[in-house]
């Protein structure tokens, strides 16, 4: 299975509840720093809901 690695690149400062509690949930708290996640459905949509706080790349 392949993987993504979800790096935080701005601040959860200001954003709505759910969406910081996204954050949390995909393992990121603080700006820089990042997770190596399961590319799958689930991660996908948490991300869908943040797309301008994190940046996704492919891990082989």
């Amino acid at each position: 299975m392949s993987e993504i690695k979800v790096t935080q690149t701005r601040s959860a400062i200001g954003s709505k509840p759910k969406q910081r509690g996204t954050l949390r949930a995909l393992g990121l708290g603080k700006i820089g720093q990042s997770n190596t996640l399961p590319d799958r459905g689930e991660i996908r949509g948490m991300i869908a809901r943040v797309p301008h706080l994190v940046k996704v790349e492919e891990v082989n």
